[in-house]
Formats: C-alpha cells, sequence, structure tokens
C-alpha cells in the first residue's frame, strides 16, 4: 500500500513541478502589453465603459498573477466626467488559462474607487449604459462574456446626485464585496459605508441577477444595519417601466426621532417619537409605497391598518390604522396653555416648522384613548396634514362620560397659528369637562356645551388675546361650588346689615343651567347666564377677560316665591377675581335699601362726602365692595 502510494505522488509531484516551471517559464516569456491589453479589453467589453489610465501599470504573473492598474478612470460613452474613477484597479487573472496563454480575470479588486451616479429627468443616470452592457454580457452565449464573478471595493466613495428632485447624498468610507457565482444565477453585495455621520452595515441578494439588471422579475433579499434604524426586505422586484418590489418590509427604530432626522426629517414638537417597529407586505410602485398588514409600534402604541407613503414631489402620508389603546400624551407633553405654577397663559412661541414639511392624511380609531390627564372610551378620529394647515376631526368620542365631535384646524402663516376649533359635547360630566377645557373647577352636573372659536396668535397668550365665537352651555342637577346662595339669601334678607359672612363657602344646587357667551378680542360677554333651581335663581350680565382670566360679572340672585308666599327676596351682587378662585360679594346699595335705619341715616346725610364715609363703614360690616389687597391675598 505505502509503495502504491509512492508510485502515485512521484507523478503528481513531477507535475505540479512542471507546473511550477511552465508558471515561471510564463513569467519570463509572456508579453506583459498583451496581457495588459487583453485585460484592459475584457473590462471595457464587459462594462461598455471605456478605460483611461493616467497612471502607472503593474504586470505580475508569479507568484501573484495580476495586473494593476493607476489612476484609472471609466466614462460611459459621450460623457466627459469619468462615472468612476479608481486610485488603484487590480484584475487578479485565473491561473490555469495563464499557462495556457489565456488571458482571464478571475475577480477585481477597486482602491479608493470614487464613484458618481448623475440621475436626469427621465429616471436614467450615467449608469444606465453599463447595466444594459453588463446584462447582455452576463446572458449565457453572450459574445463578451463575463470571466470573472467578483468586484470588492475597498474605501470607496459614492456621490449621487438628481437635479430634479434636488437630492445630493455622500456616502463614505465603502467597503463591499459584489459577487455573482458562475454556477448559479444569484448575485449578492454585502458590506459597510458611512452616511450622514453613521455606519451603515447592509446586504442585498438577488435570485436572478440576469433578470434583475433587465429589468425582468427577481427576487430580493436586503438588509441595512446603523444605529438610528434597521431595514430589511424579502420579496421581489422588477424595472420594467418603473421601479417595482413586493414583499414583507420590517423596521425597526430605538427612536424614532432620531431617525427621521437621520433622514433628513423634520419631527413635531419635543415629545413622544421613541421606540419604533413595523412589519408589513410592501408594494412600491416608482416613488410610492403601499403598506398592507400593516403592525405598527410607536411608544408603547400598538395599531393595525394600511399606509401608503409617497414623495412626488413632497412627502405624503396616508393611513388607516385601529388600536387597542393609544396614549397621545408623549406628544403634548412639551406643549402647555399656561405658565409652569403659574395662572397667566403660556408666552412661549409656537414651534410650526413641522406644520410644512410633510402632507399626512389619517383615520385612526381606538378602544381607548389617553391625552394627558383626559381618559376617553371609543373614538374615531381623522387627521388631514396639507399645505403647513393641520385640520383634525372627531367623530365621535366617548369622553367626560358623554359624546363629543367636532373639528379642529391650525393653518400657518409666518410665525403666527391661526387656530378654529369647533365641538359639541354630550351629556357630559361638567365637572371634569369645565376643568379640563376652560379651568373652571367650580362647576358639577351633567350637560351639553358647544364650542365655536377662532383665534390667531403665535403663542398661547396671543390666541387668548385675540379670542372670537361663542360658546353654549346647558346644564341639570349640578352645583356651582364657592358660596351657598340660598343660606345668604335667607340670611341677609332677616339681617341686611348683620355681616356676609363667609361668600366663599358652601355649594348652590341647581336644576337648569343656561350660558351663552360672546367672544370678541379675547373678551366674552354674558349673553344669557341662568342658574335655576326650587329655592334660587341667579342671572348674570358681565364680562369675562380670557387673556388675564378674570372675571367682572354683576347679577342678581333671588329666593324663588312660592303660592300664598310674600315675594321673593332679589339681592345684586358681583363676582370679580381670577377664574379658578373667584371674589363674590353682595352689592352694598341692596343691603342699606333694605335696612331702614340705615337707608334713614343715608338719606338724611345730604353731605356727599358725609355720605360716602358712612357707606365704606357699612361696607366693611357686611363684608361688600371690594376687599383690600391683604384680604384678597388671603383668600388666595
Amino acid at each position: 500500500m505505502a509503495q502504491g502510494m509512492k508510485r502515485l505522488g512521484m507523478p503528481i509531484a513531477a507535475l505540479l513541478g512542471a507546473a511550477l516551471i511552465g508558471l515561471v517559464g510564463t513569467s519570463w516569456f509572456l508579453n506583459r502589453d498583451a496581457l495588459r491589453e487583453a485585460v484592459e479589453a475584457q473590462i471595457r467589453a464587459v462594462t461598455g465603459l471605456d478605460l483611461v489610465i493616467t497612471g502607472a501599470i503593474d504586470v505580475s504573473v508569479f507568484p501573484g498573477s495580476y495586473v494593476s492598474f493607476h489612476d484609472v478612470g471609466l466614462k460611459g460613452g459621450g460623457t466627459t466626467d469619468p462615472a468612476l474613477q479608481v486610485d488603484v484597479l487590480t484584475a487578479n487573472l485565473r491561473l490555469l488559462p495563464l499557462l495556457l496563454r489565456r488571458f482571464e480575470i478571475a475577480d477585481v479588486m477597486m482602491l479608493r474607487p470614487h464613484i458618481r451616479v448623475v440621475r436626469d429627468g427621465n429616471g436614467e443616470s450615467n449608469w444606465t449604459p453599463f447595466v444594459e452592457t453588463i446584462a447582455r454580457a452576463m446572458k449565457p452565449g453572450a459574445e463578451n462574456q463575463v470571466s470573472f464573478s467578483e468586484i470588492r471595493i475597498q474605501d470607496g466613495v459614492l456621490n449621487y446626485e438628481d437635479a430634479t428632485n434636488h437630492v445630493s447624498e455622500l456616502l463614505g468610507d465603502i467597503d463591499l464585496s459584489l459577487a455573482w457565482p458562475s454556477i448559479s444565477r444569484s448575485f449578492a453585495a454585502t458590506g459597510q459605508f458611512d452616511w450622514r455621520g453613521e455606519r451603515v452595515d447592509g446586504s442585498i441578494s438577488a435570485s436572478d441577477f440576469v433578470a434583475m439588471l433587465s429589468g425582468e422579475r427577481s427576487g430580493l433579499k436586503a438588509r441595512l444595519a446603523s444605529a438610528p434604524l434597521k431595514l430589511a426586505f424579502d420579496g421581489t422586484v422588477a424595472n420594467r417601466t418603473s421601479l417595482m418590489t413586493e414583499g414583507t418590509l420590517t423596521v425597526d427604530s430605538l427612536s424614532l426621532r432620531n431617525a427621521l432626522r437621520w433622514l433628513g426629517q423634520s419631527v413635531p414638537g419635543g415629545g413622544g417619537f421613541g421606540r419604533f417597529a413595523l412589519k408589513a407586505r410592501a408594494n412600491v410602485v416608482g416613488a410610492s409605497v403601499a403598506l398592507t398588514n400593516v403592525n405598527v409600534e410607536l411608544d408603547g402604541n400598538v395599531a393595525e391598518g394600511v399606509m401608503t407613503i409617497a414623495n412626488n414631489g413632497r412627502q405624503t402620508l396616508q393611513a388607516t390604522l385601529a388600536a387597542g389603546a393609544l396614549d397621545f400624551t408623549p406628544y403634548i407633553s412639551t406643549f402647555r396653555l399656561l405658565a409652569s405654577g403659574a395662572r397667566d397663559w403660556n408666552r412661549q412661541l409656537f414651534d410650526l416648522n413641522s406644520l410644512s414639511s410633510t402632507d399626512l392624511d389619517m383615520r385612526l380609531s381606538a378602544a381607548k384613548v389617553t391625552v394627558g390627564p383626559t381618559k376617553l372610551g371609543r373614538t374615531a378620529f381623522g387627521a388631514n396634514l396639507r399645505g403647513g394647515a393641520l385640520a383634525l376631526s372627531v367623530g365621535e368620542a366617548q369622553v367626560y362620560g358623554g359624546i363629543a365631535k367636532g373639528s379642529f384646524g391650525i393653518a400657518r402663516s409666518d410665525a403666527v397659528a391661526d387656530v378654529k376649533a369647533q365641538f359639541q359635547f354630550t351629556d357630559v360630566d361638567l365637572q371634569a369637562c369645565a376643568s379640563e377645557l376652560f379651568g373652571v373647577s367650580k362647576l358639577s352636573g351633567r350637560g351639553n356645551i358647544s364650542v365655536s372659536l377662532v383665534a390667531s396668535g403665535s403663542s398661547p397668550f396671543g390666541l387668548a388675546s385675540s379670542l372670537d365665537g361663542s360658546a353654549t352651555l346647558t346644564g341639570h342637577d349640578g352645583a356651582i361650588a364657592g358660596f351657598n346662595v340660598e343660606q345668604l339669601l335667607k340670611r341677609l334678607e332677616r339681617r341686611p346689615l348683620s355681616g356676609g359672612g363667609n361668600f366663599r363657602s358652601g355649594s348652590t344646587p341647581y336644576d337648569n343651567l343656561t350660558v351663552s357667551v360672546k367672544f370678541n378680542d379675547g373678551v366674552a360677554t354674558a349673553e344669557d347666564i341662568r342658574v335655576e333651581s326650587a329655592a334660587t335663581r341667579l342671572t348674570l350680565t358681565g364680562t369675562a377677560s380670557v387673556p388675564t382670566r378674570e372675571y367682572d360679572l354683576k347679577g342678581v340672585a333671588s329666593l324663588t316665591s312660592v303660592p300664598g308666599a310674600p315675594p321673593g327676596f332679589d339681592l345684586p351682587f358681583v363676582v370679580q377675581g381670577p377664574w379658578d378662585d373667584p371674589l363674590v360679594f353682595p352689592d352694598p346699595d341692596s343691603l342699606i335699601r333694605r335696612s331702614p335705619g340705615a337707608s334713614q341715616l343715608l338719606d338724611s346725610l345730604k353731605d356727599s362726602k358725609a355720605r360716602d364715609a358712612v357707606k365704606s363703614v357699612i361696607e366693611r360690616l357686611t363684608g361688600g365692595g371690594r376687599p383690600a389687597a391683604p384680604a384678597a391675598a388671603d383668600s388666595k
């Protein structure tokens, strides 16, 4: 056995020795000019690009078989600027054909290539002739058959210019390997590159490379991974008249806000847009992407439905989504109508830039919705953003124990927001509704609210100062906290000058409440305000300043008379001060007139100064009149 192996090994060793001697001999007698010209001809035939060599040419046969061209340019037909410039282009040669004096390229290595891609208005580029040529060369039986099956790129740069769409991109530090195995029809590219300050790791593979180059249908898998964003696609691609792809798309990001900024998109507000994930069936036709079977997650909100993304000169997003529970709190967390820790409106200027970046048309429904402290039940609403104008419409929302419908619109004019709101609240909890919408916490009961308002300003304070429109409220079976009208009236009816006591305690129940208010330049004028119960009746007139959030109202409180009883007791009163803690006090003149002794005393004082002095003393006794500054401070 050992002797047989020795006898077999001797001819193999002799063959290898002969091959080595032949290779060394070939390196001595090889015509290097013919080798260089053959390699140039193969590259030109395969790529359709003309080689322009301005540097040195290195030819090696042994120990390595290659030809290296320095300072190489490859230009398409009719172009002056090279589509590709390479510091060093090395063509490695196949060993066996080289022994037979045939020059076949095994693979190509490009060191520091500079790739320039220019796209015209027809969608063609300066690389279109190259793609068409290599597609013909890779077909079986082609005249200029591709002999090599791999291209490696090291430390490359790619410049992409699209003047029609005003797009200019730069990819740097490209390390890439492109391979199309000769035993199959597949193609694969793997590598890394730098884009917009981030390192991107990517791969792409086609099941039928020739079909893909020819625009025919081919299987396609692609993956891109970077710190801001990860993307994967598995499906098919075709490019007969325009790019068409179909397959499963997955997108993942730890921060959608960072990912969008990396992609050059502005992000509204300063909150939310964190963890993001999307999986859908994607259908791409040209610049439009249709997503079906969408499962999307953003900041813990999960929804399903369909989406369409288009970029025909302006980015457009259309979506119809349904969710179990949605929380919008992160997106409004940085928006405050009131200044933090104060009773004044926020004067910070609006950031309206995000209204001009994208067009949006969205339909969204959810079983539960949370917006800050507000909890909504089943809700259906739409959002439309076009040309810098945002329109929100609520088809129906279960809120404050009732139903809300309406619309809200914002139109941008430079740095000014033009706002229009129309809402109807039906059978809602007035305490929760009035507190959250208007900052009024003294009202309880159930009722209906109708609001139609317009405003224009660059901040919440500006909007409050320009408010126009109307609001109506009808309520029933509730109470107004802060004073007990019935108790107060009965005490003052018996003893008008007995002292008002504490007017700011207790509550006034009502059977029916009617409020009708008109707004003009931030001032609300009471047109009809009535509070009615079995024992009392209140009517109010006057104004309320929206910018300063203060009341200046006058009213009449009456004890309701019953059949057979004396006429009811009427008491004029005044409501002044901040919305959340107003001052309520009776009119002193009415109390004085109710007291016979005081009335006669005032009538006897013909001197106006003496009359005012007595009246001032009576006001202090009764608690009427505007309180002094310390009292007002204590009441807060």
